[in-house]
Protein backbone atom coordinates (compact mmCIF):
# COMPACT_ATOMS: atom_id res chain seq x y z
CA UNK A 1 0.00 0.00 0.00
CA UNK A 2 1.03 3.58 -0.57
CA UNK A 3 1.80 5.53 2.59
CA UNK A 4 0.09 8.92 2.87
CA UNK A 5 1.46 11.01 5.75
CA UNK A 6 -0.39 14.15 6.84
CA UNK A 7 1.63 16.60 8.93
CA UNK A 8 -0.82 18.39 11.22
CA UNK A 9 -4.38 17.57 12.26
CA UNK A 10 -5.90 21.05 12.05
CA UNK A 11 -8.67 22.12 9.67
CA UNK A 12 -6.97 21.22 6.39
CA UNK A 13 -5.31 18.08 7.74
CA UNK A 14 -8.45 16.77 9.46
CA UNK A 15 -10.69 17.34 6.44
CA UNK A 16 -8.08 15.86 4.09
CA UNK A 17 -7.84 12.68 6.19
CA UNK A 18 -11.63 12.54 6.62
CA UNK A 19 -12.12 12.83 2.86
CA UNK A 20 -9.44 10.26 2.08
CA UNK A 21 -11.17 7.73 4.33
CA UNK A 22 -14.34 8.13 2.29
CA UNK A 23 -12.71 8.07 -1.16
CA UNK A 24 -9.86 5.55 -0.95
CA UNK A 25 -10.61 1.97 -1.89
CA UNK A 26 -9.75 -0.71 0.65
CA UNK A 27 -6.05 -1.50 0.41
CA UNK A 28 -5.33 1.42 -1.92
CA UNK A 29 -3.36 3.48 0.61
CA UNK A 30 -2.79 3.90 4.33
CA UNK A 31 -3.28 7.35 5.87
CA UNK A 32 -1.27 8.58 8.88
CA UNK A 33 -1.83 11.88 10.72
CA UNK A 34 0.97 13.25 12.93
CA UNK A 35 -0.06 15.88 15.46
CA UNK A 36 0.94 16.53 19.09
CA UNK A 37 -2.72 17.07 20.06
CA UNK A 38 -5.29 14.27 19.79
CA UNK A 39 -7.95 16.65 18.47
CA UNK A 40 -8.70 19.29 15.88
CA UNK A 41 -9.46 22.67 17.44
CA UNK A 42 -12.44 24.52 15.97
CA UNK A 43 -10.86 27.92 16.50
CA UNK A 44 -13.91 30.13 15.74
CA UNK A 45 -15.43 28.79 18.97
CA UNK A 46 -12.45 29.82 21.15
CA UNK A 47 -13.80 33.33 21.89
CA UNK A 48 -17.04 31.75 23.09
CA UNK A 49 -15.04 29.25 25.16
CA UNK A 50 -13.43 32.22 26.95
CA UNK A 51 -16.92 33.51 27.75
CA UNK A 52 -18.29 30.11 28.76
CA UNK A 53 -20.85 30.09 25.92
CA UNK A 54 -19.28 26.93 24.48
CA UNK A 55 -17.82 24.08 26.52
CA UNK A 56 -14.10 23.64 25.95
CA UNK A 57 -14.42 20.00 24.91
CA UNK A 58 -17.04 20.91 22.31
CA UNK A 59 -14.52 23.12 20.48
CA UNK A 60 -12.24 20.10 20.07
CA UNK A 61 -12.96 17.31 17.59
CA UNK A 62 -11.32 13.99 18.48
CA UNK A 63 -9.07 12.69 15.70
CA UNK A 64 -9.29 9.05 16.74
CA UNK A 65 -13.05 9.05 17.17
CA UNK A 66 -13.79 10.53 13.75
CA UNK A 67 -10.83 9.20 11.73
CA UNK A 68 -11.52 5.52 12.35
CA UNK A 69 -9.39 4.17 9.47
CA UNK A 70 -6.48 6.59 9.93
CA UNK A 71 -3.38 5.94 12.00
CA UNK A 72 -2.94 8.84 14.44
CA UNK A 73 0.53 9.51 15.88
CA UNK A 74 0.81 11.79 18.91
CA UNK A 75 3.96 13.66 18.05
CA UNK A 76 5.59 16.54 16.24
CA UNK A 77 7.27 16.49 12.84
CA UNK A 78 10.58 18.31 13.37
CA UNK A 79 12.02 17.84 9.88
CA UNK A 80 10.81 17.06 6.38
CA UNK A 81 13.37 15.50 4.05
CA UNK A 82 11.61 14.99 0.75
CA UNK A 83 14.78 13.97 -1.07
CA UNK A 84 14.59 10.76 1.01
CA UNK A 85 10.78 10.73 1.36
CA UNK A 86 11.12 10.87 5.15
CA UNK A 87 9.75 12.94 8.01
CA UNK A 88 11.44 13.07 11.41
CA UNK A 89 8.91 12.45 14.20
CA UNK A 90 9.31 13.48 17.84
CA UNK A 91 6.65 11.51 19.75
CA UNK A 92 5.17 12.85 22.97
CA UNK A 93 6.89 9.94 24.73
CA UNK A 94 9.71 7.73 23.52
CA UNK A 95 12.61 8.10 21.12
CA UNK A 96 12.53 10.04 17.88
CA UNK A 97 12.17 8.09 14.65
CA UNK A 98 11.78 8.55 10.91
CA UNK A 99 8.58 7.86 9.01
CA UNK A 100 8.64 7.01 5.33
CA UNK A 101 5.97 8.22 2.91
CA UNK A 102 4.93 7.95 -0.71
CA UNK A 103 2.61 10.95 -0.55
CA UNK A 104 3.11 13.83 1.90
CA UNK A 105 0.47 16.37 2.92
CA UNK A 106 1.81 19.38 4.83
CA UNK A 107 -0.95 21.05 6.84
CA UNK A 108 1.07 21.98 9.91
CA UNK A 109 -0.71 25.31 10.31
CA UNK A 110 0.70 28.54 11.66
CA UNK A 111 2.06 29.39 15.10
CA UNK A 112 1.46 32.44 17.27
CA UNK A 113 3.62 35.35 16.19
CA UNK A 114 5.63 36.73 19.10
CA UNK A 115 8.03 39.62 19.58
CA UNK A 116 10.87 40.10 22.09
CA UNK A 117 8.82 42.33 24.39
CA UNK A 118 9.95 42.35 28.04
CA UNK A 119 7.63 40.24 30.18
CA UNK A 120 5.51 39.00 27.27
CA UNK A 121 6.54 35.34 27.47
CA UNK A 122 6.13 35.29 31.27
CA UNK A 123 2.81 37.17 31.56
CA UNK A 124 0.72 36.74 28.41
CA UNK A 125 -1.67 33.98 27.33
CA UNK A 126 -2.28 33.19 23.66
CA UNK A 127 -5.66 32.54 22.05
CA UNK A 128 -5.01 29.75 19.58
CA UNK A 129 -5.74 26.58 21.55
CA UNK A 130 -8.55 25.33 23.79
CA UNK A 131 -6.28 25.25 26.84
CA UNK A 132 -5.52 28.95 26.41
CA UNK A 133 -9.19 29.91 26.07
CA UNK A 134 -10.04 28.00 29.27
CA UNK A 135 -7.14 29.65 31.13
CA UNK A 136 -8.33 33.11 30.04
CA UNK A 137 -11.84 32.47 31.33
CA UNK A 138 -10.66 31.00 34.62
CA UNK A 139 -8.23 33.89 35.11
CA UNK A 140 -11.04 36.43 34.79
CA UNK A 141 -13.37 34.51 37.12
CA UNK A 142 -10.60 34.07 39.71
CA UNK A 143 -9.74 37.77 39.48
CA UNK A 144 -13.38 38.69 40.20
CA UNK A 145 -13.43 36.37 43.23
CA UNK A 146 -10.27 37.96 44.63
CA UNK A 147 -11.21 41.55 43.80
CA UNK A 148 -14.61 41.22 45.48
CA UNK A 149 -12.94 40.59 48.84
CA UNK A 150 -10.57 43.58 48.59
CA UNK A 151 -11.05 47.21 49.46
CA UNK A 152 -10.70 49.70 46.57
CA UNK A 153 -7.02 50.20 45.79
CA UNK A 154 -4.17 49.34 43.45
CA UNK A 155 -4.47 45.55 43.79
CA UNK A 156 -8.21 45.53 43.19
CA UNK A 157 -7.75 47.77 40.17
CA UNK A 158 -5.07 45.45 38.77
CA UNK A 159 -7.30 42.40 39.15
CA UNK A 160 -10.11 44.09 37.22
CA UNK A 161 -7.85 45.18 34.32
CA UNK A 162 -7.71 43.08 31.15
CA UNK A 163 -5.46 43.74 28.15
CA UNK A 164 -5.81 42.21 24.68
CA UNK A 165 -3.05 42.80 22.14
CA UNK A 166 -4.12 42.34 18.51
CA UNK A 167 -7.08 43.76 16.62
CA UNK A 168 -7.67 40.92 14.16
CA UNK A 169 -10.66 38.61 14.29
CA UNK A 170 -9.26 36.43 17.07
CA UNK A 171 -8.36 39.38 19.30
CA UNK A 172 -11.54 41.40 18.72
CA UNK A 173 -13.87 38.43 19.14
CA UNK A 174 -12.09 37.25 22.28
CA UNK A 175 -12.05 40.78 23.68
CA UNK A 176 -15.75 41.35 22.95
CA UNK A 177 -16.81 38.01 24.44
CA UNK A 178 -14.74 38.47 27.61
CA UNK A 179 -16.08 42.03 28.04
CA UNK A 180 -19.60 40.64 27.70
CA UNK A 181 -18.84 37.98 30.32
CA UNK A 182 -17.36 40.51 32.76
CA UNK A 183 -20.37 42.82 32.39
CA UNK A 184 -22.79 39.94 33.00
CA UNK A 185 -20.82 38.84 36.08
CA UNK A 186 -21.51 42.15 37.81
CA UNK A 187 -25.01 40.88 38.69
CA UNK A 188 -23.42 38.13 40.78
CA UNK A 189 -20.59 40.29 42.17
CA UNK A 190 -22.45 43.18 43.75
CA UNK A 191 -19.27 44.41 45.45
CA UNK A 192 -17.82 45.38 42.04
CA UNK A 193 -19.07 48.37 40.07
CA UNK A 194 -19.10 48.63 36.28
CA UNK A 195 -16.82 51.70 36.45
CA UNK A 196 -14.09 49.58 38.05
CA UNK A 197 -13.72 47.34 34.98
CA UNK A 198 -10.80 48.35 32.77
CA UNK A 199 -10.64 46.54 29.40
CA UNK A 200 -7.93 47.56 26.91
CA UNK A 201 -7.61 46.49 23.25
CA UNK A 202 -4.22 47.37 21.72
CA UNK A 203 -3.70 47.42 17.93
CA UNK A 204 -0.56 48.55 16.11
CA UNK A 205 -2.45 49.62 13.00
CA UNK A 206 -4.91 52.48 12.63
CA UNK A 207 -7.93 50.16 12.46
CA UNK A 208 -9.17 46.78 13.65
CA UNK A 209 -10.67 43.84 11.74
CA UNK A 210 -8.73 44.25 8.47
CA UNK A 211 -11.10 41.81 6.70
CA UNK A 212 -13.96 44.35 6.86
CA UNK A 213 -14.02 47.79 5.28
CA UNK A 214 -13.30 51.03 7.15
CA UNK A 215 -16.91 51.91 8.00
CA UNK A 216 -17.86 48.65 9.76
CA UNK A 217 -14.43 48.55 11.44
CA UNK A 218 -14.97 52.04 12.89
CA UNK A 219 -18.46 50.99 14.05
CA UNK A 220 -16.96 48.06 15.97
CA UNK A 221 -14.54 50.43 17.73
CA UNK A 222 -17.41 52.77 18.71
CA UNK A 223 -19.49 49.81 19.88
CA UNK A 224 -16.72 48.54 22.14
CA UNK A 225 -16.03 52.01 23.56
CA UNK A 226 -19.73 52.53 24.30
CA UNK A 227 -19.53 49.37 26.39
CA UNK A 228 -16.71 50.87 28.46
CA UNK A 229 -13.68 49.47 26.62
CA UNK A 230 -10.50 51.38 25.79
CA UNK A 231 -9.36 50.83 22.19
CA UNK A 232 -5.77 51.93 21.50
CA UNK A 233 -5.11 52.26 17.76
CA UNK A 234 -1.69 52.98 16.24
CA UNK A 235 -0.29 51.70 19.53
CA UNK A 236 2.13 48.93 20.42
CA UNK A 237 2.87 47.02 23.60
CA UNK A 238 6.43 47.90 24.62
CA UNK A 239 6.61 46.07 27.96
CA UNK A 240 4.59 43.68 30.11
CA UNK A 241 7.25 43.07 32.74
CA UNK A 242 5.68 41.90 35.99
CA UNK A 243 2.20 42.48 34.55
CA UNK A 244 2.88 46.22 34.25
CA UNK A 245 1.70 47.21 30.76
CA UNK A 246 3.57 49.98 28.99
CA UNK A 247 2.17 51.22 25.66
CA UNK A 248 3.91 53.17 22.94
CA UNK A 249 1.44 56.04 23.39
CA UNK A 250 2.80 56.63 26.90
CA UNK A 251 0.04 54.98 28.90
CA UNK A 252 0.97 52.59 31.72
CA UNK A 253 -1.16 50.40 33.98
CA UNK A 254 -1.06 47.09 35.86
CA UNK A 255 -3.05 44.27 34.27
CA UNK A 256 -3.86 40.90 35.87
CA UNK A 257 -4.71 39.34 32.49
CA UNK A 258 -2.78 39.93 29.26
CA UNK A 259 -3.91 38.11 26.10
CA UNK A 260 -1.66 38.06 23.04
CA UNK A 261 -3.58 37.72 19.76
CA UNK A 262 -1.30 39.66 17.44
CA UNK A 263 -1.40 37.37 14.43
CA UNK A 264 0.30 34.24 13.16
CA UNK A 265 3.76 33.28 11.92
CA UNK A 266 4.77 30.48 9.59
CA UNK A 267 5.43 27.12 11.22
CA UNK A 268 9.16 26.63 11.98
CA UNK A 269 9.19 23.14 10.48
CA UNK A 270 8.01 24.64 7.19
CA UNK A 271 10.32 27.61 6.81
CA UNK A 272 13.40 26.24 8.58
CA UNK A 273 13.43 22.42 8.55
CA UNK A 274 12.35 21.28 5.12
CA UNK A 275 13.77 20.99 1.62
CA UNK A 276 10.41 21.95 0.10
CA UNK A 277 10.14 25.30 -1.74
CA UNK A 278 8.99 28.23 0.43
CA UNK A 279 8.33 31.89 -0.37
CA UNK A 280 9.74 34.98 1.33
CA UNK A 281 7.10 34.72 4.09
CA UNK A 282 8.12 31.17 4.96
CA UNK A 283 5.02 29.59 3.36
CA UNK A 284 5.12 26.52 1.13
CA UNK A 285 4.79 27.32 -2.57
CA UNK A 286 1.84 25.45 -4.08
CA UNK A 287 0.06 25.32 -7.41
CA UNK A 288 -3.67 26.10 -7.76
CA UNK A 289 -4.47 22.38 -7.37
CA UNK A 290 -2.59 22.41 -4.02
CA UNK A 291 0.36 20.33 -5.22
CA UNK A 292 3.63 21.75 -3.91
CA UNK A 293 5.79 23.55 -6.45
CA UNK A 294 5.00 25.61 -9.53
CA UNK A 295 3.33 24.84 -12.84
CA UNK A 296 6.74 24.39 -14.46
CA UNK A 297 8.42 22.66 -11.49
CA UNK A 298 5.92 20.59 -9.46
CA UNK A 299 7.18 18.55 -6.51
CA UNK A 300 5.95 15.02 -7.06
CA UNK A 301 3.99 13.43 -4.24
CA UNK A 302 3.73 16.49 -1.97
CA UNK A 303 0.62 18.58 -1.27
CA UNK A 304 -0.10 21.44 1.10
CA UNK A 305 -2.95 23.70 2.21
CA UNK A 306 -4.11 25.87 5.09
CA UNK A 307 -2.17 28.49 7.00
CA UNK A 308 1.29 27.16 6.07
CA UNK A 309 0.67 27.25 2.29
CA UNK A 310 0.78 30.13 -0.19
CA UNK A 311 -2.32 29.10 -2.14
CA UNK A 312 -3.05 31.18 -5.28
CA UNK A 313 -6.40 32.99 -4.95
CA UNK A 314 -8.01 32.39 -8.34
CA UNK A 315 -11.17 34.21 -7.22
CA UNK A 316 -9.27 37.47 -6.65
CA UNK A 317 -8.84 40.11 -9.32
CA UNK A 318 -5.45 41.05 -7.85
CA UNK A 319 -2.55 39.47 -9.71
CA UNK A 320 -0.49 37.16 -7.50
CA UNK A 321 -3.04 37.22 -4.64
CA UNK A 322 -2.98 34.41 -2.08
CA UNK A 323 -5.91 33.06 -0.08
CA UNK A 324 -6.16 34.52 3.41
CA UNK A 325 -5.42 32.16 6.32
CA UNK A 326 -8.85 31.48 7.76
CA UNK A 327 -11.12 28.52 8.50
CA UNK A 328 -13.34 29.18 5.49
CA UNK A 329 -10.45 28.44 3.11
CA UNK A 330 -8.71 25.75 5.18
CA UNK A 331 -11.81 23.54 5.38
CA UNK A 332 -12.48 23.73 1.64
CA UNK A 333 -8.82 23.25 0.78
CA UNK A 334 -8.72 20.15 2.98
CA UNK A 335 -11.69 18.67 1.15
CA UNK A 336 -10.11 19.41 -2.23
CA UNK A 337 -6.83 17.88 -1.07
CA UNK A 338 -8.57 14.53 -0.55
CA UNK A 339 -10.15 14.65 -4.00
CA UNK A 340 -6.95 15.67 -5.79
CA UNK A 341 -4.72 13.16 -3.99
CA UNK A 342 -7.07 10.31 -4.91
CA UNK A 343 -7.27 11.59 -8.50
CA UNK A 344 -3.48 11.76 -8.69
CA UNK A 345 -3.13 8.20 -7.35
CA UNK A 346 -5.49 6.95 -10.05
CA UNK A 347 -3.95 8.96 -12.88
CA UNK A 348 -6.95 11.27 -13.18
CA UNK A 349 -6.87 15.07 -13.63
CA UNK A 350 -6.83 17.30 -10.54
CA UNK A 351 -8.94 20.38 -9.93
CA UNK A 352 -7.72 23.90 -9.02
CA UNK A 353 -8.86 25.54 -5.80
CA UNK A 354 -11.23 28.42 -6.35
CA UNK A 355 -13.50 29.84 -3.70
CA UNK A 356 -15.16 33.24 -3.52
CA UNK A 357 -15.57 34.54 0.01
CA UNK A 358 -18.97 34.09 1.60
CA UNK A 359 -18.34 37.22 3.63
CA UNK A 360 -16.98 37.69 7.13
CA UNK A 361 -18.86 37.46 10.41
CA UNK A 362 -17.64 38.12 13.95
CA UNK A 363 -19.12 37.92 17.42
CA UNK A 364 -18.59 40.90 19.70
CA UNK A 365 -20.19 39.40 22.77
CA UNK A 366 -23.56 37.92 23.67
CA UNK A 367 -26.18 39.33 21.28
CA UNK A 368 -23.69 41.49 19.37
CA UNK A 369 -21.97 40.88 16.06
CA UNK A 370 -20.89 42.22 12.67
CA UNK A 371 -21.32 40.69 9.22
CA UNK A 372 -20.13 41.96 5.85
CA UNK A 373 -20.45 40.55 2.36
CA UNK A 374 -19.15 43.01 -0.24
CA UNK A 375 -21.29 46.14 0.40
CA UNK A 376 -23.85 44.40 2.57
CA UNK A 377 -23.26 45.10 6.28
CA UNK A 378 -25.38 43.70 9.12
CA UNK A 379 -24.78 44.77 12.71
CA UNK A 380 -25.90 43.83 16.20
CA UNK A 381 -28.21 40.96 17.14
CA UNK A 382 -29.00 39.70 13.58
CA UNK A 383 -25.26 39.45 12.82
CA UNK A 384 -24.71 37.58 16.09
CA UNK A 385 -27.41 35.08 15.13
CA UNK A 386 -25.76 34.68 11.72
CA UNK A 387 -22.43 34.00 13.43
CA UNK A 388 -23.90 31.26 15.60
CA UNK A 389 -25.89 29.76 12.76
CA UNK A 390 -22.94 29.64 10.39
CA UNK A 391 -20.52 28.08 12.85
CA UNK A 392 -22.89 25.45 14.19
CA UNK A 393 -23.32 24.34 10.58
CA UNK A 394 -19.57 24.54 9.89
CA UNK A 395 -18.29 22.63 12.93
CA UNK A 396 -17.64 19.03 11.81
CA UNK A 397 -19.83 16.07 12.80
CA UNK A 398 -23.45 16.07 13.95
CA UNK A 399 -22.35 14.98 17.39
CA UNK A 400 -20.50 18.28 17.92
CA UNK A 401 -23.33 20.34 16.42
CA UNK A 402 -25.86 18.85 18.85
CA UNK A 403 -23.57 19.29 21.86
CA UNK A 404 -22.96 22.97 21.04
CA UNK A 405 -26.67 23.65 20.44
CA UNK A 406 -27.49 22.01 23.77
CA UNK A 407 -25.05 24.26 25.65
CA UNK A 408 -26.43 27.36 23.95
CA UNK A 409 -30.00 26.38 24.83
CA UNK A 410 -29.03 25.70 28.44
CA UNK A 411 -27.30 29.09 28.70
CA UNK A 412 -30.37 30.82 27.23
CA UNK A 413 -32.61 29.24 29.90
CA UNK A 414 -30.36 29.42 32.96
CA UNK A 415 -27.69 32.00 32.16
CA UNK A 416 -23.90 31.69 32.12
CA UNK A 417 -22.02 29.27 34.34
CA UNK A 418 -19.73 31.44 36.48
CA UNK A 419 -17.70 28.71 38.18
CA UNK A 420 -13.92 29.02 37.92
CA UNK A 421 -11.91 25.81 37.72
CA UNK A 422 -8.46 27.42 37.68
CA UNK A 423 -7.34 24.86 40.28
CA UNK A 424 -7.46 22.09 37.65
CA UNK A 425 -4.24 23.55 36.25
CA UNK A 426 -2.55 22.39 39.48
CA UNK A 427 -4.48 19.21 40.34
CA UNK A 428 -2.01 17.89 42.94
CA UNK A 429 -1.98 20.99 45.15
CA UNK A 430 -4.95 19.91 47.28
CA UNK A 431 -3.56 16.40 47.69
CA UNK A 432 -0.10 17.63 48.66
CA UNK A 433 -1.21 20.30 51.13
CA UNK A 434 -3.99 18.26 52.74
CA UNK A 435 -1.48 16.08 54.58
CA UNK A 436 0.85 18.88 55.63
CA UNK A 437 1.69 19.05 59.35
CA UNK A 438 -0.03 21.66 61.45
CA UNK A 439 1.76 24.72 62.73
CA UNK A 440 3.32 23.59 66.03
CA UNK A 441 2.09 26.67 67.85
CA UNK A 442 -1.43 26.14 66.63
CA UNK A 443 -1.23 22.47 67.58
CA UNK A 444 -0.14 23.21 71.16
CA UNK A 445 -2.87 25.80 71.53
CA UNK A 446 -5.50 23.34 70.41
CA UNK A 447 -4.17 20.64 72.73
CA UNK A 448 -4.73 22.75 75.88
CA UNK A 449 -7.32 21.24 78.25
CA UNK A 450 -10.68 22.93 78.37
CA UNK A 451 -11.36 25.12 81.42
Amino acid sequence: MREIVIVGGGYAGFYAAWGLEKKLRRGEARVTVVDPRPYMTYQPFLPEVTAGSVEARHAAVSLRRHLRRTRVIAGTVSQIRHVDRMVHVQPVNGADYELRYDTLVVTAGAVTRKFPIPGLAEQAIGLKHVEEAVAIRDSLLTAFDQAASLAPGAERKRLLTVTFVGGGFSGVEGFGELLSLATAMLRAYREIRFEELSFHLVEARGRILPEVTDGPGAWVVRSLEERGAHVHLNTQLTSADGGHVVLSNGEEFDSALIVWAAGNASNPVVHQHTDLPVDDRGLIVVRPDLQVGTESEPVEGVWSAGDDAAVPDLASRVAGARTVPNAQHAVRQGRLLAKNIVADLRGEPTRPYRHSSLGVVATLGLGRGIFQYKKIVIKGFPAWLMHRGYHVLAVPTWERKIRVLTVWLTAALFGRDLVSLASVQHPRDAFVTSGAPRNPAVGRENDRPAT
